[in-house]
């Protein structure tokens, strides 16, 4: 019955619905554009599997040295029945022993590239692969890239060996089919099918998050396995799961292939990635950060930080700056930047466009290798400026005081410090609800440099000011840069309601004085 009424109603029916969406002026999808699920995915299986493998590593772990020992108190009467209890049932050292753990990979080259994820193969001594047909290859590391979980290996096959094609992840879209193959559970080639759920996923996992999401069923032992689309191409590596009972839940995700064949591309030439840097330590623009930048609407990457030695600091890059554009392309979140720049070619000169207080300037900056050496970047002086011997002022819900030679042996700061101390916080300020605390320093307010409590009072009464004779959107928040106890600076917009109704309290306090 099914087969009847679909030869009958199918074709009356699309003609109807094209009719009524041409009258109300919808488009629907142009022929080929999109593509139904096949009645049978078993072809492309067949025709797929052969270049995906199963990769074994083997692990010499150091032997343990038993139980603890109870500690049995000197002198006491079960002294000596204890020890002979324990020494009677001490489990012998073993000594050293293998461990093996088991995932997937796929070939990529005929003469045996193997693609895989580095977590399947860190700290391995011994990797071997198995092929679809039984045959075990021994594997030597070509590279590995942990930014992004990714490893090439190379085995030496008698002959030549099925091949994968990278696919443009870019074209795909959310809602197309997808094919994931590898060896769930050590149990061989497997099969799953499923969409792609999302796109651009952040899970925390690294700096150049950008993962597929997936409801094709991805369990342990998948890690390093293809993703295809249904024209049989690679357009994700299988990578990590969520799941709160450690088998698939539907939510799992693919680094996608633009990003995996850029690595592995630099891994076969160099035996390491070779990424683009640009020296500054960035953050999130936030709706407050960008009230206090006088920014239309949130977005781009604020810059926390800038080495003096590196591409941003000699192209006159600052701190606070907000970086829109990089190279041509838009910088619409701050995590975009990282992807952006570790693609650009080490030497190229482009253009950056940034707001700088209150306007847009554009640099030109020429991109230097990343190297691990120089991803700390170095602490911009805030100058000479001698603190004044103020304290106990009390603003933005915080209880503010100069640095002073007893503030710095208190919590235990060098000469090199320099900002406003803030000694208390309240703890239903705005500034607790962003992590302010004792100790930290605030090194600048609204961008400019500040040394004492009055420095800070100063840019408040500005901006107060301005909210007096604004008849626009008055500014709710002052933008400070903080230089935490632990940890790098970071921008920070606090309520300014709060720090009016202390100042307001101050003045009273004053007047009965």
């Amino acid at each position: 019955m099914i087969g009847i009424l679909q030869s009958r109603w199918t074709t009356p029916v699309i003609t109807s619905l094209a009719a009524a969406a041409a009258t109300i002026g919808l488009l629907l999808p142009a022929a080929g554009q999109a593509r139904s699920a096949p009645e049978s995915f078993a072809d492309l299986a067949a025709s797929l599997s052969p270049a995906v493998v199963n990769i074994a590593t083997t692990q010499v772990v150091k032997g343990d040295k038993g139980q603890p020992e109870f500690m049995v108190p000197p002198g006491s009467p079960f002294e000596e029945f204890f020890k002979e209890f324990l020494e009677r049932n001490r489990p012998q050292n073993r000594g050293p022993r293998r461990a093996t753990s088991l995932g997937s990979g796929f070939i990529i080259d005929a003469t045996g590239l193997v693609v895989t994820n580095n977590h399947v193969i860190a700290e391995a001594d011994e990797i071997s692969v198995r092929l679809s047909d039984g045959t075990r290859l021994d594997a030597v590391l070509v590279g590995r890239d942990v930014k992004t979980d990714l490893a090439l290996l190379k085995v030496e096959p008698k002959g030549k060996l099925p091949a994968l094609k990278w696919g443009d992840s870019e074209k795909s879209r959310v809602g197309d089919w997808v094919l994931a193959i590898g060896n769930p559970f050590g149990l061989g080639g497997s099969v799953t099918a499923g969409i792609i759920s999302a796109r651009g996923r952040d899970i925390n996992s690294g700096p150049y998050d950008n993962f597929f999401q997936t409801d094709a069923a991805i369990n342990r032992g998948n890690s390093g396995g293809p993703l295809f689309n249904l024209d049989g191409e690679v357009i994700g590596i299988n990578t990590a799961i969520y799941s709160p009972t450690g088998g698939s839940v539907g939510i799992g995700f693919a680094i996608p292939s633009a990003l995996a064949n850029r690595v592995v591309k630099q891994l076969a030439e160099f035996g390491r990635t070779r990424r683009g840097w640009l020296g500054v330590r960035i953050q999130t623009v936030t709706d407050e950060i960008a009230e206090g930048l006088r920014m239309e609407k949130a977005g781009g990457a604020l810059v926390a930080g800038v080495g003096a030695d590196g591409p941003a600091g000699k192209a006159g890059i600052e701190q606070g700056d907000v970086i829109l554009r990089f190279d041509g392309k838009d910088v619409d979140e701050m995590r975009a930047l990282p992807r952006i720049v570790a693609d650009t070619r080490i030497g190229k000169t482009v253009k950056v466009e940034a707001w700088r207080k209150g306007k847009l300037v554009t640099l030109e900056v020429t991109i230097a290798e990343m190297e691990e050496s120089e991803e700390k970047l170095a602490q911009s002086a805030q100058g000479d400026a001698k603190p004044e011997p103020v304290t106990d002022v009390k603003l933005l819900g915080m209880r503010l005081s100069a640095l002073t030679k007893e503030a710095r042996e208190s919590f235990k700061m060098d000469e090199a410090a320099k900002g406003v101390l803030i000694l208390e916080v309240a703890g239903d300020s705005s500034a607790a609800k962003f992590g302010l605390s004792p100790g930290d320093l605030i090194v600048e307010v609204q961008q400019t440099p500040v040394m004492t409590p009055a420095d800070v009072a100063k840019q408040i009464a500005e901006i107060s000011a301005a909210n007096k004779v604004r008849t626009s959107k008055k500014v709710k928040s002052v933008l400070l840069l903080v230089q935490p106890r632990t940890g790098n600076r970071r921008f920070v917009a606090v309520q300014l309601d709060e720090n009016a109704m202390e100042m307001d309290k101050d003045k009273e306090n004053k007047k009965k004085e």
